[in-house]
């Protein structure tokens, strides 16, 4: 057995739970060594039994003296009991519905549990404690600091601790990827001890120098990557592109609002780029409704004005289509032929005759193009395309994103695309300097004048029906709402709202008896998504019950109530681009959010939307939210995976950055062939950026 062994080999492992591996991306043996514990239980201390206290977790080691397992006749559920002793003295530990302990813990048994010490009028005891069986005095789920791993449904805390027990003896056969000298410049572990100790640490001085070692290594390949891009591209050349004042002006006073001056500052720093004869890299961010696509539309004018193409990628064909109309009334007027290319609809502002319209003929014709991954179809040839702007840039590939620009460089292999990458994730200026070394940053700090914040309420779910008034209200008012649900259909038990149940229950609901009801879901085929889309902009229905495809790119200015069913299922960030649908016109809007019974964790995570109406704000209070091992881009888009790393962690960030510098300008191709295998193995994982 070796580290590329498949996890179907280890024992125990076998064809029933390796699916459930898979599912974690667990394959090989590799896989589950880097497969890192998300926090640690601390049972560093062993007591004797004479010495334990009400209220304090630790842990004891003794013998069975007796095991009972027996049937509650009030609640009906089944109580195991074990009696425990040690030269001290005895304490009973007790668990709920588990009767096969007393079936693989026999009386004579030497045991280790470790868990809470609660207190009843008998005495101290332990209240479902975890326990193990100890054999040849070891032990990895009762004593020490303990580790757990996010687990998937069929897998356990002990079925991951004895897997990677059992492949821990191969960690010595991980090549180090850093060069020796980089390990003594940043007193940097060696990689198969850090391993090692992350998952086994036997204090915790030696779990933070593993913590460290594999959170540096983690920065340091994002880094990485962003100097061998900023290498190449300085290797490069890119068509400049003329500013065209006069016309950009002109263009700018024709708008019916005007810019802010975050708009303006983006728009000029873009502008500037887009001069240079070297390829533009910039990232252009902005929170939820801060008007980051006019200033796109100025960037592609001015590419047009040179005579050259320009082409948007969004994520989704809602979002897509949203952009070609909106782009269209504000560029063709001026005559500039406006494609929209996606997986179900192809359209060409020119035109006429009604006949279906090819592909090709699309981005050979038009000067902006706008679509999805249609955009990048293989037998697809851009005669002159100058500007690449991708959307909602973190929820595409570094393979997606390379493949438009390769589009670009198709027609001449001499030149590289401008690149305009846009994101409405909120990222703190200071990470996004830090993450995004590759990339110039503009940003657009402040809304558009005369919006009105959201009034956002938590509301407990005995009280829908006080939210369902104000919808009503609101929409006899002549206003439209959204209600948002996570599942698409009936799924659990726990009460998470499905949109096909909360579609049936309002067009049930007396409150709701004369509203045009709509459900938007990922099921529905494409031409079923935009009919709805296009009721709901044309007001025909008033209320629409949706699942996330309403996340990004649906702009109704008419729409002022945002309902979202079982809130606590979703990350702030997730919450506040659903917020973000609402609040796009001259009308007060508001954000209900419905849960039900909530941790005082859950319940102030959502109380800080009622707090804070902006994103970064919002991005900045999560943190209040997390623990160091949590994964941040589980909850939060735009963000790399990272296990271990904290991406607020500036210090070590910056060390990260320097070091990556120092590898790529510093070390020969042969010192860098472990680091360079190892990223391409990362970045078939998962995306960088």
């Amino acid at each position: 057995m070796d580290t590329q062994t498949s996890i179907e080999s280890l024992p125990k492992v076998g064809k029933a739970s390796a699916p459930k591996l898979r599912k974690l991306d667990i394959r090989t043996v590799a896989d589950l060594l880097g497969y890192y514990p998300f926090r640690y239980d601390d049972f560093t201390e062993t007591k004797k039994i004479n010495q334990l206290k009400a209220g304090e977790r630790c842990n004891i080691t003794g013998t069975v003296e007796m095991i009972d397992s027996k049937r509650s006749p009030r609640k009906r559920i089944s109580i195991t009991e074990a009696l425990i002793s040690d030269d001290s003295d005895t304490i009973k530990a007790v668990w709920f519905n588990q009767p096969f302990i007393a079936t693989t813990i026999k009386a004579g048994d030497q045991l280790s549990i470790s868990g809470k010490v609660d207190e009843d009028f008998a005495g101290l005891y332990f209240s479902s404690p975890s326990y193990e069986k100890i054999v040849n005095g070891l032990s990895i789920h009762t004593q020490g600091l303990i580790p757990n791993y996010p687990l998937t449904a069929g897998l356990t805390q002990k079925q991951l601790r004895f897997w990677i027990k059992e492949a821990i003896q191969l960690a010595g056969e991980l090549p180090e990827w850093l060069p020796d000298e980089m390990l003594k410049r940043y007193n940097l572990s060696a990689y198969n001890q850090a391993i090692l100790q992350v998952h086994f640490p036997k204090n915790q001085k030696d779990l933070d120098s593993a913590r460290h070692r594999l959170a540096f290594d983690e920065l340091l390949l994002v880094q990485y990557r962003s100097q061998l891009v900023k290498l190449r591209l300085e290797q490069t050349k890119a068509k400049a592109i003329e500013f065209q004042e006069e016309a950009t002006r002109k263009f700018v006073a024709s708008l019916p609002f005007a810019l802010t001056t975050g708009q303006r500052q983006a728009a000029w720093e873009i502008l500037q780029d887009l001069a240079k004869d070297k390829p533009m890299m910039r990232l252009l961010q902005g929170d939820v409704g801060s008007g980051k696509t006019i200033v796109a539309v100025i960037a592609m004018l001015n590419v047009v004005l040179n005579n050259r193409q320009a082409a948007l990628m969004a994520p989704t064909e809602i979002l897509a289509k949203q952009h070609y109309q909106s782009i269209s009334r504000l560029l063709m007027p001026l005559g500039i032929r406006v494609g929209l290319l996606t997986g179900s609809d192809k359209k060409y502002s020119q035109s006429t005759d009604g006949k279906k319209i090819k592909a090709d003929k699309i981005v050979k014709e038009a000067q902006v193009i706008i679509g999805t991954h249609a955009l990048i179809q293989a037998d697809l040839e851009y005669p002159d395309l100058a500007l690449v702007i991708i959307d909602e840039q973190h929820r595409f590939g570094v393979e997606q994103r390379q493949a438009l620009s390769d589009k670009a460089k198709a027609s001449d292999t001499n030149f590289e695309p401008h690149l305009l990458s846009m994101t409405a994730t909120p990222i703190p200026r200071t990470l996004a300097l830090s993450l995004y070394d590759d990339l110039a940053v503009s940003l657009i700090p402040e809304m558009p004048k005369n919006r009105l914040p959201i009034i956002t309420e938590v509301v407990a779910d005995h009280e829908r029906h006080r939210a369902y008034g104000m919808v009503a209200a609101e929409i006899s008012a002549g206003r439209q709402a959204f209600v948002i649900c996570p599942l698409i259909d009936p799924a659990d038990n726990f009460g998470t709202k499905s949109v096909k149940e909360e579609y049936e229950r309002l067009k049930n609901d007396p409150a709701f008896a004369n509203i045009e009801i709509g459900l938007l879901h990922g099921k529905l085929t494409p031409k079923a998504k935009d009919q709805v889309m296009a009721d709901f902009a044309s007001g025909q229905i008033q209320l629409i019950v949706a699942t996330a495809v309403v996340e990004v790119g649906v702009d109704v200015p008419n729409a002022t109530v945002m309902l979202i069913e079982s809130a606590e299922s979703f990350g702030l960030a997730q919450l506040h681009q659903y917020r973000g649908r609402v609040g796009r016109g001259a009308h007060q809007s508001y954000c209900y959010l419905l849960a039900g019974d909530l941790s005082d964790k859950s319940r102030q995570r959502l109380e800080a939307m009622t707090k804070y109406n902006s994103g970064f704000a919002l991005a900045q209070e999560d943190l209040k939210f997390r623990g160091p091992g949590e994964v941040y881009g589980t909850v939060q888009k735009g963000f790399p995976e990272l296990k271990i790393a904290s991406l607020f962690d500036f210090a070590l960030m910056q060390e990260a950055r320097d070091a990556a510098r120092w590898l790529a300008t510093n070390c020969t191709q042969t010192e860098l062939a472990s680091l360079n295998q190892k990223l391409a193995e990362i970045s078939n994982k998962a995306h960088l950026e």
